[in-house]
């Protein structure tokens, strides 16, 4: 019986064609023969039948087309031609049988005699091939999946008939070759290598003119349909038709030989898989591939097979690249190439290397009797069958280095592709070649190749929406451009939207026998027990990346062991990594990570859950709280819980938060998440102090979105259990962050609430740091008493409670009030020893604070060139600190400093660094200051209009901030700036222009209005 699907569905018995019966049954033939020899099961064959609306009776009606069938193979004498399975139906054809295979067989056929050199032969067995088809695959079947299989059989045919026609071509035979390159062209006018090859075969035949003409139709259709011009080779070939390039000229007719050449003693197997048709991309890989193939043959040298590894995640597209690559340099291997899938991926169904071993010694040509019984028997045979044989071997997707030791030459005459998951750097002198997913270009150019141009052009902003649902995933890129071209009626943004459901999106992308759950699942099952639950708990926080300390929390175990099942994840492309040493970071892929929380759901209780994210939530803040007293020399302006740490090794602790700032820059993404986790799971004495933690990141960063939004997680969680410690900490908190953004009259809100809620449960050291920033704003308010005396307050409880650093702080804020109110001499006593005790605490930001203060008290007596140096010592520690807020503040000393002796040009650099320096963390205050500066500046190089514009800045920002000290010293200034303005302009345009201009109101206005 043979089967025929290249043209309308037919069966043959013999001569007689077969009455296959009514649409449904030549819908299910037709997919039992697409994946013929193979299961098909019953729910697929009833989608192909009704598409997505599956009525109640579609199992039935399957079934009764199986028996259709079935009855009529068997009145024809086949009756076992269709068996059932457990999952579905399995139809058997021969290879001969069926006209697809004889075609996949013949073209195998004609690449090989080309690659070998023999034109001739391939041709004929190209033109063998291309007899075979009788109209388009499978015409008259308008299942989703039919159609989208006869699509691919088409383009196997629209390629074939390319290559035998180039390979005609050089043969010299292209007069013969115009009437029929004019109908394929009129057929699939899109296509610029047949337009190319028409367009050279006219012109060899002395048509230059219709090849020209050919060219400029090409360019029309291309426009008109697709918006684009030819590509690049097409043009070239124009140009060279048209300066009659001698390249362009017909070989020489090749000498027919006397006698075909004899075949060789023994078999050249051929056991690649077919060519990838819509290969993209990897250009990079596969020129390496090449590159270093071509070096170790070269290399005299050299005795080891070469051996070359592609290691990748899951569905990254290794066994694309090792078989497309390997078709690529198949011509450089004459006797032959094998080919096997090992499936280290899953243990169940590994093939062995013996298995292998049998398979390529049969197709060598060594008989079924002579194949030895053992392992080491059959690698020598194997060895010395190879010895002399220029042979290319691909092994793809080895479990690891002694699965494929065995089926390795032994000499440096053939060469191997190996894909596996795992890097197998126990392979002595291997290349690896590490694969990575495609870009945003790529993605769209594959979905595209597999689901249509023009259709994934259509809706750019969904498919670039759908790339990122995929991961940038080949193999998930692949499936979605299957679903799209087995669905033409879907959008794509039909498609995007079901992948939005994360809980979902492993069943979307999932399509015949490709599936993103399948292919990971085989990976995870091959690792270890414990390294399989650490995969599935790096699920439970809610970062984008994780340290390996995050690992030994969540398994309870030491870093070391943790970092041990790092690798393991890491070997096997579960994970990878984004870091090395003790600051090693490690990430999901995005869909990796969602098959990493369904195995959360379904293999680890809540319980178990909820106490691994308690041990995490429990290190962070371990961690964090050493970061912030590495940073500030103590626990300065911390307000802690008594929630439980967890404490980790000194030494490792040493090593992650050895430069704090940078520490918490890495984990700011799990210190956020950590903070919404912490509350959501009930761990409120952790959410906020957590929250209070965070502030030395979000404080010198200007993060203050991330401050904001954990700090209303937390008051809200302390709020819910009644937690009244925890409300007072992030009230004070968050007023200090209404202070940094210059909300003066909500901090004074949130701090009455925080120390009247202090004072109530009895705690002086927050009542202290709530007293001394109210004084804060009593000082920017102008009520320097009442400052004085909230200051001395505070200064009080932290004397008492031995904080040096706290008490530091307020004496010299103290210092500052002495300042304004005319006593430099007094400030210098409060600053020295507010200098001795932040050197005793340690604390050096608060040490550089206490430098700017004296700076500008050397500036009040009248010494900028001391203050100057007090400015550039203070300037580089906080540089070293990564302070940008304290740098803009000090940079304006500094620049009032170089001002004062003369300076200009240095004092003007460092004061607009000081307004750069504000306005990118979002200080007003520091900006008003430094615009003050600016005018001063402009005022001593007497330029009243620019003076007068700074100062206008910065009364409006003092306004805007409602600092009634800083307003009276902008207005101030401003009276005298518009005033040197009026002289300026009465010097330089006389007074009777001038007296009508100010009439009119037209430049200047009331002292403290903004200029028009």
């Amino acid at each position: 019986m043979e089967f025929r699907i290249l043209g309308p569905l037919e069966v043959l018995a013999g001569t007689e064609r077969l009455d296959i019966g009514g649409t449904r049954q030549r819908i299910t033939l037709a997919n039992l023969l697409l994946d013929a020899n193979r299961v098909v099961t019953v729910d697929r064959l009833a989608e192909a039948i009704y598409g997505d609306h599956l009525p109640p009776t579609s199992r039935a009606q399957v079934q009764i087309c199986i028996s259709s069938l079935r009855r009529l193979f068997s009145a024809h004498g086949d009756p076992d031609v269709i068996s059932t399975q457990s999952r579905g139906y399995i139809i058997r054809v021969a290879d001969d049988a069926m006209d697809a295979r004889r075609f996949e067989a013949l073209t195998s056929l004609a690449r090989r005699a080309r690659e070998a050199g023999h034109l001739d032969e391939a041709v004929s067995r190209y033109r063998e091939a291309l007899a075979l088809w009788r109209g388009e695959a499978l015409e008259g079947i308008d299942g989703r999946p039919v159609q989208a299989a006869a699509s691919r059989l088409n383009e196997e045919r629209i390629l074939t008939n390319e290559d035998c026609v180039q390979l005609e071509l050089d043969l010299g035979r292209h007069q013969q070759l115009v009437g029929e390159l004019n109908r394929l062209v009129e057929q699939y006018p899109l296509r610029e290598r047949l337009r190319g090859q028409l367009m050279l075969a006219l012109y060899r035949s002395g048509r230059r003119a219709e090849a020209l003409r050919v060219y400029r139709l090409a360019r029309e259709t291309m426009i008109e349909e697709l918006g684009i011009e030819p590509n690049e080779q097409l043009q070239r070939l124009e140009q060279a038709i048209l300066t009659a390039d001698d390249s362009l000229d017909a070989p020489p007719e090749a000498p027919i030989p006397a006698e075909p050449p004899p075949a060789p003693a023994f078999p050249v197997p051929g056991l690649l898989p077919n060519a990838i048709a819509d290969f993209t991309g990897r250009g990079k890989q596969v020129d390496a591939i090449e590159r270093e193939l071509a070096l170790a043959f070269e290399d005299a040298g050299r005795f080891a097979v070469p051996v070359i590894v592609i290691t990748g995640k899951a569905g990254i597209g290794k066994t694309t690249v090792a078989v497309h690559a390997a078709h690529t340099v198949a011509q450089q291997f004459p006797f032959g190439q094998l080919f096997a899938d090992l499936h280290g991926g899953g243990a169940s169904r590994q093939v062995s290397a013996m298995q292998v071993l049998e398979r390529f010694l049969r197709a060598l040509g060594v008989p079924g009797n002579s194949i030895p019984d053992g392992l080491e028997e059959r690698a020598e045979m194997y060895r010395a069958l190879l010895a002399d044989r220029r042979t290319l071997v691909v092994l793809d997707d080895a479990a690891g280095e002694s699965h494929v030791l065995p089926l390795l030459p032994g000499t440096r005459s053939s060469a191997v592709i190996i894909t596996s998951r795992s890097r197998l750097a126990g392979l002595a002198g291997a290349i690896h070649i590490d694969m990575d997913i495609f870009d945003a270009d790529q993605s769209i150019e594959l979905l595209g190749r597999i689901a249509g141009v023009a259709r994934v052009r259509s809706e750019p902003d969904a498919a670039r929406a759908l790339a990122e649902l995929c991961g940038q995933l080949p193999l998930a890129l692949r499936i979605a451009g299957a679903r799209l071209s087995a669905r033409p009626h879907w959008r794509v943004e039909q498609l995007v939207s079901r992948l939005e459901d994360e809980t979902r999106r492993l069943d979307e992308l999932n399509h015949g026998e490709m599936g993103i759950r399948a292919s990971i699942s085989l990976t995870y099952e091959s690792v270890g027990e414990e390294a399989r639950r650490l995969f599935r708990r790096l699920a439970i926080p809610d970062t984008g990346m994780f340290s390996v300390w995050i690992g030994a929390a969540l398994l309870d175990r030491s870093f070391e062991h943790a970092s041990d099942l790092f690798d393991e994840l890491a070997d096997a492309q579960l994970i990878e990594a984004a870091g090395g040493g003790a600051h090693a970071l490690y990430r999901f892929h995005d869909l990796i990570r969602v098959f990493a929380r369904e195995r959360l759901a379904a293999e680890e209780t809540p319980a178990e859950r909820k106490a691994a994210l308690e041990r995490v939530l429990r290190a962070l803040l371990f961690l964090a709280e050493a970061a912030h007293r590495r940073e500030y020399g103590g626990d300065y302006v911390q307000i802690h819980s008594d929630a439980p740490r967890r404490p980790l090794p000194a030494r490792l602790v040493a090593e992650l938060v050895a430069q704090p700032l940078p520490w918490y820059e890495r984990e700011r993404p799990l210190l956020v998440s950590g903070i919404r986790q912490a509350a959501q799971a009930g761990f409120t004495d952790l959410c906020w102090d957590l929250a209070i933690s965070a502030v030395t990141l979000f404080e010198s960063r200007a993060y203050l979105d991330d401050w904001r939004e954990t700090h209303e997680i937390a008051l809200a969680a302390c709020r819910h259990a009644g937690d009244v410690r925890g409300q007072a900490a992030m009230l004070y908190s968050r007023g200090s962050l209404h202070i940094t953004e210059k909300r003066f009259p909500e901090a004074r809100r949130d701090f009455e609430q925080a120390i009247r809620l202090f004072t109530d449960i009895g705690d002086d050291q927050g009542t202290a740091l709530v007293l001394r920033n109210i004084a804060f704003l009593e000082r920017m308010s102008g009520r320097y008493e009442d400052a004085a005396a909230h200051y001395e307050r505070a200064l009080a409880m932290f004397t008492a409670d031995g904080d040096q650093v706290g008490a530091a702080y307020v004496l010299h804020n103290l210092a500052q009030l002495r300042l304004e109110t005319g006593d430099p001499e007094g400030a210098s006593s409060l600053l020295s020893e507010a200098l001795a005790l932040s050197r005793e605490g340690g604390s050096r930001r608060v040490e550089s604070q206490v430098l700017h203060r004296m700076g500008d008290t050397y500036l009040a007596w009248g010494e900028p060139a001391l203050a100057a140096e007090i400015f550039d010592t203070a300037l580089a520690m906080v540089r070293a600190i990564g302070d940008p807020v304290g740098e803009a503040y000090i940079l304006n000393g500094l620049g009032l400093a170089r001002l004062r002796r003369g300076e200009t040009g240095r004092a003007d650099e460092a004061l607009r660094h000081a307004v750069g320096l504000a306005l990118s963390t979002g200080d007003r205050l520091a900006e008003g200051r430094a615009l003050l500066g600016l005018g001063e500046l402009a005022l001593a190089r007497d330029d009243a209009g620019h003076a007068v514009a700074h100062l206008e800045r910065a009364l409006g920002i003092f306004r805007c901030i409602r600092t009634p000290t800083y307003e009276a010293r902008a207005l101030t200034m401003l009276d005298g700036a518009q005033a040197a303005l009026r002289r300026q302009t009465l010097r330089d345009v006389g007074p009777e222009e001038t007296s009508g201009a100010l009439g009119r109101g037209d430049h200047l206005g009331e002292p403290g209005e903004l200029v028009g």
